[in-house]
Formats: structure tokens, sequence, C-alpha cells
């Protein structure tokens, strides 16, 4: 009878630590999301997003810097969305159980922890210089591809891993090919794992800062442009700028906090987007 009691115990001990962490991060999520969109109030507007910068950044919108950052987000996804899910397939299905394979998953996991500045550098001299690309939005683009591919692999991965086996074997006796098995029976079981990842890796990168210095980023530029190969403005960039090396930063504070509004909005649609993709995935 003790015994019951002080398992009883200490469950509700484990529980209540677990409701209390849930409850702290949800207090400071609100918090955050809160005050900076009660600072932002006399800022954010249609007006403010669907227009220019004028005046030294110090009236206008932030246009420009919205479609720079949709601009970039889209080629890096381009990219490491079709190579993150190929090399999961790979590692999962086909890839051997042996040293280098178990080398390259690590790789991959450890590669997911590195910071993000460290994948500028890596634009730089990769796309920038030796490929000649030059400071622009490809560049930075591929860069922030590169940083959301170990995120898509691994997630995908561990998606493709927990599907069944026996969905598989069942595909190979009704005369499935290997092929044929993978495309209609695994991937459409794992999808919705797969674009948590995603949802993971792209949420990741359209807040980036270090990536995009490196690589492409401009803080004003006199003309909007689609062109991939020129520079681009960004939402966080910008909100960096204006946060804290603008010469009339009190100026300009509203501004920051209507940028990082508009930014978490970016953000919040994407995942939505992506989550409505997941759901109809998996009633499917």
């Amino acid at each position: 009878m003790f015994k019951i009691k002080a398992a009883n115990i200490k469950e509700n001990i484990v529980f209540s630590l677990l409701y209390f962490s849930f409850f702290l991060v949800l207090f400071f999520l609100f918090l955050i999301i809160g005050l900076t969109f009660y600072h932002s109030l006399g800022t954010l507007s249609w007006k403010f997003i669907l227009e220019p910068p004028l005046n030294g950044m110090r009236e206008g919108g932030i246009f420009p810097m919205i479609i720079g950052t949709v601009l970039v987000t889209f080629l890096s996804s381009l990219f490491a969305i079709p190579l993150g899910i190929f090399s999961a397939i790979y590692l999962v299905e086909y890839a051997r159980d042996t040293y280098y394979t178990r080398l390259t998953r690590l790789a991959i996991r450890n590669l997911s922890a590195v910071p993000s500045i460290v994948y500028g550098l890596f634009g730089l001299a990769i796309f920038v210089k030796t490929m000649q690309f030059g400071t622009s939005t490809l560049s930075a683009g591929l860069t922030l591809g590169l940083l959301t591919l170990p995120t898509i692999i691994s997630t995908s991965e561990e998606a493709l891993k927990i599907v069944p086996k026996t969905y598989k074997e069942g595909a190979y006796a009704l005369g499935a090919t290997r092929w044929q098995a993978l495309y209609k029976i695994i991937l459409p079981v794992a999808f919705p794992g797969i674009m948590t990842g995603i949802i993971l890796g792209l949420s990741r990168a359209i807040g980036e800062t270090a990536p995009i210095l490196f690589t492409g980023v401009a803080f004003y530029l006199p003309h909007l442009s689609l062109n991939i190969s020129q520079q681009f403005m960004a939402l966080p960039y910008h909100l960096y700028i204006m946060s804290t090396q603008h010469h009339d930063i009190e100026g300009v504070r509203g501004i920051a906090y209507a940028t990082a509004a508009v930014l978490i909005l970016l953000a919040l649609m994407l995942n939505i987007t992506a989550s409505v993709i997941r759901y109809r995935f998996r009633e499917r």
C-alpha cells in the first residue's frame, strides 16, 4: 500500500513538472509575441507592409524586404527539399549499414548544430567566390538551403524509418517493385513526418541573418528586383540594422518592432500552410 502511494506521489510530481514546463514555455512565447505586437501598433499597417522604405529608412514600409525574404526562402526550399528527401530515401532504403553510412548519419546530425555564421562563411567561399555567383539572391538561397538540409534529411529519415515494415512486405507480396512500394506506400505514409522536417528547416531559414549577411543581402536598394543574380533586401537583416546599427535607433524603434511582427506573421503563415498540407496527407 505504501509503495503504491509513493508511486502515485512520484507520478503526480512528474506530471506537475511537465505541466509547469509546458505553461512556462507558453507564457514566454505569448509574452514575446504580445510585446512585439504591442510596440508595433503605432507603425504596423497595410501601408507599412505594401510601401518601400523612405527618408533613410525612417519612413515608408518594408515591401522590398518581404519580397526578398520570400524569394530567398523559396530558392532555399527548391534546393534543400528535393535533395534532403532523396538523401533520406537513399540512407533508409538503399544504403547498407556500414561504418561509412553510420559516419555519414553522424555528420548530418552534427551539421544541424553548426552555427549559422559558419554556413555564411562557407557560402561566401563556395557560392560567392569559387562558383562566381557573387553576392546575390542565388548565393544566399543556396547557403540557406545548406543550412536547412541536415534538418530535412534527419527528420525525413526518421519519418521513413517509423513506417511499419509490414506495409513494404505487403507491397512486395502483391508484386510491387521496390520503387513502386516506396512511391505508392512508404512515402505517402511518411509524408506528414517529412513535412514536419521541412517546416522546421524553413522556419529556421526565414529568420536567419548571418548566412545572408555574407552572401547577398543589402540594407538598402533603390529598386526592387527579382533577378536572382543581384543583391536583395530581407526582413531579418533589416530588423538587425534598425535595432542595433541605425543612427537614430530610438526614432526607428517602432519600425523595428513592426518588422519583427511581420517576420513572425510570415513564419506563422508558412507553418500553417505546411501544417494544412500535412494534415490532409495524414487524413488520406
